[in-house]
C-alpha cells in the first residue's frame, strides 16, 4: 500500500470568553500605511478604551512591523497569514482609520463564524470611512454577515450604545426607513423614454472597455460578465501597457496643443519645478498623451466607456491619470483627431471613463449618458468618494471628493477649475489634479451594486450647495486639498442612513438644470434600469 506524507493541519485556535479580536487592513503602498498609521493607532485606542468600559478585553491579531512602521495587513498573504491565528468563532472586529485593500482580509473574513464589527471614524484626515464602505460592498457581494459602526472617537453616545448593543447580540442593525423599492411607475414619457433606451442597449450592444481590473482591492467594483452581459454591456479587455505604448506614439505637438486649449479655456495650473513634490510641465505632457492614446484605442475598438487602473501599474510607470479621466467625461474638451487626421474623436461627447476601474461607475455611466444625451442635458458624471461631512446650518452636509477629477462642468467650467500636483504619498510621478468646488446645483445620485448575486442599484436625489469661501477651505484642509469636492446635501437621508446602507467607497452623481427636470431624469433610470432586470431601489425624497 502506497503511503504519503499528509500536511499537518494547524490545531484551531482556541478562543477566550469575553475577549474582542482585531484586525486592521490597510493601503499596499508603503508610504501611505506609514503616513496614515498614527492615526490609525488614535482610532483603536479609543476604541480599545470603549470595549474595556464595556467590560470586554481586546485582542489584537497582528502586531506592528517595526521595520514597516506601522501594524497594517499590507497584503493578501500577510492576511491569509493573519487569519490562521484568530479563533473562527471570536467577535472580530475590522478597525479602519485608512483607506484600505478589502483583497487583504477577504480570505479570512469569508471563512469567519463568529460576528464581525467594521468600524471606521468620523473624520477627514484620511479616508477610512471610505475604507470602511469599500469593505462592506466588497462583503455585501460576497455574502458574508456583518456589522458596522462610525465614530469621531468611540465616547458618543450613539456609538457606545451601538458597540455595546453588537458586543452583546453580534448583531447591529440601522435605520433604513429610507429604502424603498421602486413603485410602480407612470406611464409617462419619461418611464417611455427609460423602456426604450434600456431596449436599445440590451439590443445593440455597449463595449466598456478597461485597462486592466481590480483596482485597489475593491473586490465589490469588479462585476462578472454574467452580470452585464445580459444588459447589453461587454467588456473590451486591455492592457496598460498597450496605453503605454500608445502614449509613445503620441507627438509633443499634439500633447502641447492640449495643454494650449486648457489655457485658453481659462483653467489653471499651479506649477512648480521640483519633480517629487511639486507639478510639472513634464508630468502634465505625459497625462496629455493619455488623454489622447485613449481616445485612440476607444476608436480602435469602438468603445462606448472607458476604466483606467492606475493604482496600481501606473503609478510607478507614468504620472496620474486623473487629469486625462476629467477630460474625457467633460462634453466640451481638447479635440483629438484620429491617427490619419480624417476626423476628430468623439467630437461633441464625453467618452465616459470609469474611474478606478469601477464597474459599478461603468454601468451607471453608460446609463446616464444615455438618458441626459436623449433629454438634452449636459450628460458630465462622475463619482466621488463618500469621505466625510458635517453638519454647517442645521443641515448635514457631506465632503464629496474624487482622488483626483471631475469634468469641468460639474465646477461651472475649465476657467473655474484648477490643476494641482497629486499627493506624493499616493502619487510618487506626480501628475495634475482637474479639481474645483462643485457649482450649487440639483443632482442625481445613485450606485449600482452586487447583492444576494444580483445587480441592485439605489437612486436618490440631491443638492450641491455653496459654502462660504473659508468653510470650503476648512473642509479641503481636513481632507485633501488638492482633490475637486462637492458639497452635498442629500434629500431624505441622513448621514448614518447613507453609511448604514451604502454597498460602495463610490457615489455617481449628475446635475439636471432644476428639480424638475432631475425629477423627470431620475424616472427615466429608474425605468431604464428596471426594464434591464436591475433591483431598483429610491432612497429618500425622490418623486417618480
Amino acid at each position: 500500500m502506497t503511503t504519503y506524507t499528509l500536511p499537518e493541519l494547524r490545531e484551531p485556535v482556541q478562543s477566550e470568553p469575553g475577549v474582542v479580536w482585531t484586525v486592521a487592513s490597510g493601503d499596499l503602498r508603503p508610504a501611505a500605511n506609514e503616513t496614515c498609521w498614527p492615526v490609525q493607532q488614535k482610532l483603536e485606542s479609543d476604541l480599545r478604551t470603549a470595549v474595556e468600559q464595556l467590560g470586554w478585553k481586546v485582542q489584537r491579531g497582528h502586531e506592528p512591523d517595526e521595520v514597516k512602521k506601522h501594524g497594517f495587513i499590507d497584503s493578501q498573504r500577510a492576511g491569509i497569514e493573519v487569519f490562521k491565528k484568530i479563533p473562527k468563532d471570536v467577535p472580530l472586529v475590522v478597525v479602519e482609520g485608512v483607506w484600505q485593500y478589502s483583497h487583504h482580509v477577504l480570505a479570512g473574513l469569508r471563512d469567519h463564524q463568529g460576528p464581525i464589527l467594521l468600524v471606521a471614524n468620523w473624520e477627514g484626515e484620511f479616508p477610512g470611512l471610505v475604507g470602511l464602505l469599500g469593505l462592506s460592498g466588497s462583503l455585501t457581494k460576497a455574502g458574508v454577515k456583518y456589522s458596522s459602526l462610525w465614530s469621531k472617537d468611540f465616547t458618543d453616545q450613539w456609538a457606545i450604545d451601538g458597540l455595546k448593543t453588537w458586543l452583546e447580540t453580534g448583531e447591529l442593525e440601522h435605520d433604513l426607513s429610507h429604502v424603498r423599492d421602486l413603485p410602480q411607475l407612470p406611464d409617462n414619457a419619461e418611464t417611455q423614454l427609460g423602456r426604450a433606451l434600456a431596449g436599445q442597449l440590451r439590443t445593440e450592444k455597449a463595449i466598456a472597455g478597461v485597462f486592466d481590473e481590480g483596482c485597489m482591492g475593491m473586490y465589490n467594483a469588479i462585476f462578472d460578465d454574467e452580470l452585464i452581459n445580459p444588459l447589453g454591456i461587454y467588456k473590451e479587455r486591455l492592457s496598460q501597457s498597450a496605453l503605454v505604448a500608445e502614449m509613445k506614439k503620441v507627438t509633443d505637438e499634439e500633447a502641447q496643443a492640449v495643454h494650449q486649449w486648457l489655457l485658453d479655456a481659462g483653467m489653471t495650473f499651479h506649477l512648480g519645478e521640483d519633480e517629487a513634490t511639486e507639478l510639472t510641465l513634464a508630468q502634465l505632457m505625459s497625462q496629455y498623451r493619455m488623454y489622447i492614446a485613449a481616445l485612440r484605442i476607444a476608436d480602435d475598438f469602438g468603445l462606448d466607456a472607458v476604466g483606467i487602473q492606475y493604482q496600481q501599474g501606473l503609478k510607478d510607470t507614468v504620472p496620474a491619470s486623473d487629469l486625462a479621466e476629467g477630460l474625457l467625461n467633460n462634453v466640451e474638451r481638447p479635440p483629438v483627431l484620429s491617427r490619419d487626421g480624417s476626423h476628430e474623436l468623439y467630437a461633441g461627447a464625453p467618452l465616459p471613463h470609469f474611474n478606478e476601474v469601477d464597474w459599478g461607475v461603468a454601468v451607471d455611466a453608460l446609463t446616464t449618458n444615455r438618458i441626459w444625451t436623449a433629454m438634452g442635458l449636459d450628460p458630465a458624471t462622475t463619482l466621488h468618494d463618500i469621505r466625510w461631512g458635517e453638519d454647517y446650518d442645521d443641515q448635514f452636509v457631506w465632503v464629496m471628493e474624487i482622488s483626483g477629477s471631475v469634468p469641468a462642468a460639474h465646477n461651472g467650467g475649465y476657467d473655474k477649475s484648477y490643476s494641482m500636483r497629486q499627493p506624493p504619498m499616493f502619487f510618487p510621478l506626480g501628475g495634475g489634479t482637474l479639481s474645483g468646488v462643485s457649482k450649487p446645483g440639483e443632482i442625481v445620485w445613485s450606485r449600482v451594486f452586487i447583492m444576494d448575486g444580483v445587480l441592485h442599484v439605489d437612486l436618490g436625489r440631491g443638492s450641491a450647495i455653496e459654502l462660504p469661501a473659508e468653510e470650503t477651505q476648512r473642509r479641503l484642509d481636513a481632507t485633501n486639498p488638492q482633490w475637486p469636492i462637492m458639497h452635498a446635501v442629500l434629500h431624505g437621508v441622513g448621514r448614518d442612513q447613507l453609511m448604514a446602507r451604502h454597498k460602495a467607497n463610490h457615489l455617481s452623481v449628475v446635475y439636471a438644470p432644476d428639480a424638475a427636470t432631475a425629477d423627470k431624469a431620475i424616472t427615466a433610470k429608474a425605468a431604464f434600469f428596471a426594464e434591464l432586470g436591475l433591483q431598483v431601489h429610491l432612497c429618500g425624497e425622490v418623486k417618480i
